[in-house]
């Protein structure tokens, strides 16, 4: 776990292929908050999964550094790291009355449920073959839903797999089991979005206004279902904003947290 800065605490929960340097360009930018940010279960430096993963190790796992701060929190969710910190705020009293407020970056509430069956099944493959480039473009395409234009600039138009045995570092192999994980907890997951109309929170919902489809219309029910809610949209920017826009994510945080 990192911790830095001076404030009031914010909680930062990173999403899937990311780690504790996730947020390095926007904790600079963070104004009046002591950040702290953690590896989610899976990703190193922290420890793995023993069983296939579920929300409730996560939730469990951020409680965890919220009790560790000892004090309200403000949490920061980006990507898949935003559907843990509702999986949070969505419990019970107890617990919630630790969350003062969430600030969410396009959580994929979109990728859920059995019909990632077939797409967990296959990334197992991938890791047993230790096909990396393959997962990490199954993962892209058919979770994240990527475009096929997008995904080619990102990774090559090549859908074979360029990575041989032997050839990925330790950090890629460890960001590949740990997309693993996410995607076991995804699939045993439920695409209900009713459920968050028990967030009570102050929630500011941040996305890019040129993140492909079905984020957007994921988006906008969410925020139909949530009680106070706050929405922020970057202006040419993708579910990448985190890196590509850091300034104007970390304005959009500062001035919902100076208000909340």
């Amino acid at each position: 776990m990192r911790r830095s800065g001076s404030g009031a605490p914010l909680v930062l929960v990173h999403g899937s292929s990311g780690g504790l340097d996730s947020f390095d360009p926007i904790t600079p930018l963070v104004r009046n908050r002591r950040w702290w940010g953690y590896a989610r279960r899976g990703y190193a430096p922290s420890g793995g999964c023993a069983h296939p993963k579920v929300f409730a190790d996560d939730v469990a796992d951020l409680r965890a550094v919220i009790e560790a701060v000892g004090e309200p929190v403000d949490v920061l969710g980006a990507s898949y790291g935003a559907i843990v910190a509702l999986h949070c705020a969505r419990d019970d009293d107890a617990h919630r009355t630790a969350l003062r407020s969430l600030v969410l970056f396009e959580p994929p509430l979109f990728a859920a449920g059995p019909d990632l069956e077939g797409v967990l099944a296959r990334y197992r493959t991938h890791l047993e073959r230790s096909s990396l480039g393959a997962a990490a473009r199954l993962f892209a395409a058919e979770v994240a839903q990527v475009p096929r234009p997008l995904l080619d600039a990102l990774m090559g138009a090549d859908d074979a797999d360029v990575t041989a045995p032997g050839d990925a570092d330790e950090g890629d192999r460890a960001a590949a089991v740990g997309c693993l994980h996410d995607l076991e907890a995804m699939t045993a997951d439920s695409g209900d979005l009713d459920r968050w109309a028990a967030v009570t929170a102050p929630t500011l919902l941040l996305q890019g206004s040129d993140t492909w489809a079905p984020m957007p219309a994921t988006m906008d029910a969410l925020a139909e279902r949530l009680p106070r809610v706050r929405r922020a949209v970057l202006t040419g920017q993708t579910h990448f904003a985190t890196h590509t826009a850091p300034e104007a994510f970390a304005e959009a945080v500062n001035d919902f947290l100076a208000a909340a």
